[in-house]
């Protein structure tokens, strides 16, 4: 049985990518996988790394079971909107807090390439934007896939990572959404 983890990065509770979260999280699980939903705005945390890598600020205890769930996991879905081009603050101070040295990588003296600490884990990225995807490719260079999908998945040993690119919300209809929902349900049925 698949062990997966739902983690939405949307910081209202009543968003769009909340009620996607919840779509694969109830089609994984009625399709049989063993799956849990983190939702980024419930936990209680510091999201600045007040030291950088110098000192270490101990963790608090949800961002301790949130690293549990991560490392149980065989599968990560991270459903997050894309905001100037880069993921929600939220998700960001998340990932600094957590994906630190000694957890999701680990520095090799005299090689500038870390050890990954993640291996094993795969992802899917469910992303919203309203940016249409050819500009996001062509103009902008893909720089929130960039560094969430490269510099920080695959940098600890997350992979395959697959993307599902859902734009463009501010204008979409009840029927678009719909179709969305539908798209992700069954990535939610099929991997599980």
């Amino acid at each position: 049985m698949k062990r997966i983890l739902v983690i939405n990065g949307h910081p209202d509770p009543e968003s769009f990518n909340a009620a996607l979260a919840e779509a694969y999280t109830t089609a994984a699980r009625e399709a049989g996988a063993e799956i849990q939903q983190l939702n980024l705005i419930d936990l209680d945390f510091q999201p600045i790394l007040t030291y950088g890598y110098r000192k270490r600020t101990e963790l608090e205890p949800d961002l301790l079971r949130a690293l549990d769930l991560i490392k149980a996991a065989d599968h990560l879905v991270w459903v997050f909107p894309m905001w100037w081009y880069g993921i929600p603050a939220l998700m960001k101070g998340f990932i600094d807090r957590t994906f630190l040295p000694g957890i999701a990588f680990k520095y090799v003296e005299g090689n500038a390439n870390p050890r990954k600490l993640l291996t094993g884990t795969t992802a899917r990225i469910i992303m919203t934007t309203d940016t249409p995807r050819w500009y996001d490719r062509i103009i902008m260079g893909k720089p929130a896939l960039r560094q969430f999908k490269k510099g920080t998945l695959e940098f600890c040993g997350i992979k395959p990572v697959k993307v599902t690119y859902l734009s463009i919300i501010k204008d979409s209809n009840p029927e678009k959404r719909e179709k969305w929902l539908t798209q992700v349900r069954t990535l939610g049925k099929s991997f599980a």
